[in-house]
Order: structure tokens, then sequence, then C-alpha cells
């Protein structure tokens, strides 16, 4: 075969859907019984596909440890968000942007998106090869460059070559759904440098006391903004008996893995000044900051939070002002995330500085990595699926200037 896609999530099918376009004969593996698990996981909530932004605002929400060769900007050129919706499109599958700018199929469901994408390889003779794990790779260089790769399917190994190979193996969440992270070692071996997994959009610890879950868990703190080592975003956070989960949280987990102490200052009321604050709070009787607090509305959780940070904080919030000042920068010390098979991504993996700007390895010639193996990160919102999106596109082009590059070697 010409080119060999490992992994059958987003990446490895956008991989396969461009190769194998341009008339290559692609075979797509995947260890697992079916394609995309982890994009049906992914589905549940409505399947969020991308964000409607302009390129240059789209790739600033992208961190990739390092110098990247691969510019984000020059990644989304090719494969942007409306590059994205005009593909499902063409799938048969209508989009909209919600007034969050978040992008869903018209449907909110990823069940019928992924089924008329795999009736696509199929049409154009992509041979999906599931239940099949990759286990070894090795290079060969008669009679032309190639890659022979070992797979154990049913309890036996097979072997296959390919002139070129793409890996698209995932990260190390979710791993039931078959992104488990464990080809790092074989990588390595190979040569290839990565970085440790870490769990990114996740959740984070915190000890609350019953008091405060008692009012809190379960609910939703909204219109706030978050800060953590300098960077401050808007969204929203969600109490658990944990500790706290949201948009907002994910947003700032590098700067909280950055962080020797991760402390996260939440701010209630964003947009207020504080002596207009001040002037909402009125007066405090000593001992009872709660009741000053309740003049705010602002609901239950938050209350009882911040009433505990002030009962159980060296400083004495007896004035409005020490009160509104705890209002817009209460802080949270956080224990550390949640495991990384909880988080909805990871950082880690395959380093930026092992491939070229086709995505491929020059260690490894003839091998390229597209998706969450490679060590970068991004928020929830469609952006982990668009750079997936991005990614595989980018490899597959890669992969077949390799082959024309090497057509009768």
């Amino acid at each position: 075969m010409d080119i060999a896609v490992v992994g059958a999530g987003p990446a490895g099918l956008r991989a396969a859907e461009i190769a194998a376009s341009a008339g290559a004969s692609v075979s797509l593996f995947e260890a697992k019984a079916s394609a995309g698990r982890k994009f049906l996981v992914a589905g549940r909530g409505g399947l969020n596909l991308t964000f409607a932004q302009p390129r240059e605002e789209m790739a600033s929400h992208y961190q990739s440890p390092g110098t990247p060769p691969i510019p984000w900007l020059e990644l989304l050129a090719e494969a942007d968000c409306n590059a994205l919706r005009e593909w499902a499109a063409g799938l048969g599958v209508e989009t909209f942007v919600a007034s969050t700018g978040r992008v869903y199929p018209r449907e909110l469901k990823a069940a019928p998106l992924l089924r008329r994408w795999v009736q696509r390889l199929r049409s154009l003779h992509v041979n999906l090869r599931t239940g099949h794990r990759l286990r070894g790779m090795r290079p060969l260089t008669t009679p032309q460059p190639a890659w022979e790769l070992d797979f154990e399917h049913d309890g036996r190994t097979s072997t296959t070559t390919a002139t070129c190979v793409i890996l698209a193996l995932g990260g190390a969440s979710w791993p039931q759904t078959g992104s488990d992270g464990l080809w790092t070692e074989a990588l390595q071996n190979l040569g290839a440098k990565c970085s440790a997994w870490q769990p990114a959009n996740c959740g984070w610890e915190h000890p609350w006391p019953p008091s405060v879950l008692e009012s809190a868990e379960g609910r939703p703190l909204k219109n706030l903004a978050a800060s953590a080592g300098g960077t401050r975003v808007l969204g929203e956070l969600l109490v658990t008996r944990y500790g706290l989960e949201g948009s907002a949280l994910y947003r700032l987990g590098p700067a909280l893995r950055a962080l020797p102490t991760p402390i996260l200052h939440i701010d209630f009321k964003p947009g207020v000044t504080p002596q207009r604050l001040a002037a909402r709070i009125g007066p405090v009787r000593s001992g009872s900051p709660a009741k000053a607090l309740q003049r705010l509305n602002l609901g239950d959780a938050a209350t009882a939070i911040l009433a505990h940070a002030a009962n159980t904080s060296d400083t004495p919030f007896e004035s409005p002002e020490a009160l509104a000042t705890l209002v817009q920068s209460c802080p949270i010390a956080l224990r550390g995330p949640r495991p990384i098979a909880e988080a909805i991504s990871s950082a880690g993996g395959l380093c930026w500085q092992e491939l070229d700007p086709s995505l491929m390895l020059p260690k490894l010639p003839g091998v390229f990595a597209a998706g969450e193996m490679i060590d970068w990160e991004a928020p929830t919102g469609g952006y982990l699926i668009q750079g997936c999106f991005a990614t595989g596109t980018r490899a597959a082009t890669g992969a077949l200037q390799w082959l024309r590059n090497h057509d009768g070697a």
C-alpha cells in the first residue's frame, strides 16, 4: 500500500480521507472495534465541531511548548473553521453557530456525521481495519524506502508494509476509547523525543468543607472571571465534591500547571468597580460577612464560597471595601488536577521539535504525525477537533508529497 494511517480518530480519519481523495492506496488501522470512539464521546454534549472566529484569533488559543516549526496560523489557513463547516456540509451535515460562537451540527449528534464520514472513506476505497493495535514498526531500505508495521489482531501478530505512515495515535485521556498514550515508549525507542503526559481541560481538586458543599455542590458559578499566573479569562465554573470544573478553569490549565503552588483567583463581579461594589455591600457587621454578601445576590453557591473564604482568612473582612476585594479576588488553593483518564484532553506527547513543516519526523523518514499525539493543547469550544482536522490535513498532504518525491525510488 502507499500509506498506512494508524488511529481512526478525527485526525486519522481526516488524513485517510485527504490521501485517498488524491488517489493514494490507503489502509486505516484502529485498535478498537470501531472508528471514532472518542469522537462519539465528545459528541455527547452536542458535538462542538469548531469555533466561528478569524484564523488569527483562533490560532492564539493553541499552545505548543517550544518553538513549533508549523505556526498554527499556517495550519489553520489550510483547514480553518470555514473549511470544516464546508466539509461537514459536503457530508450532508448542516451546521450552525451558537450565540457563544461555538459551531455544532444541526442534529447535535456525532453519530450521523461519523457514519457518513466512514461511508465516504469506504467509497474512496480506504481499507478500514479495526481491532488492529500497533505493536512495532521498522524501516525498510530495499527495494525502496518503506516501513514494516506489526499489528496485534485477534491474539495474533500480522505484518504489513507501507511506503509511508501517518500516525494519529491520540493523547492519553479517555483511555477506554483507545487514547491511552502507551505508544510513546515505542517512538522513543526509535529516537523520537516525547514529553510526559499531563491532564488538560480537566477539573482541579479543592477540599471544600461540608458547609460549602451543602449550598454549592453541582451548582454553576456564572458570569465570572478567573485568573492564575497572570492569565485572566471570563467564563463559568462548576462546584463538584472534589473541587471545580468548568470552561474558565480549563483555559487556565497551562498557567496553573506552571505554578509551584496552584492558586485560582475568582472575580465574582467582573466589570464592576470596587467602589461601586463596596457601596452595594454596605455596612459589614463584625463576624457576619455572609449577611453583607447576600446583598449582592450572587446566589447560594458563590455566597457560601465567599463566606467560607472570609471566615477562614487571616485577613479581617469588617469593611465593605475589604469584602469587595475578596469578591473580586477570592483565592482558591488547588491541590492538583484530576487524573488524566478523566480529562477531556491531554498535554504532552510527541515534541513539536521532532517534526518538520510537513509534520514528518526527520529521524523517521516517511513517518508523519497528526492530532492529539503531538504536544499541543487548546481549550474546549471546538478547538480540539479543529486542531485534529488541521494537523490531519497537513500530515496527509505531506505524505502525498513524500510519495511523489519517492515514486520509483
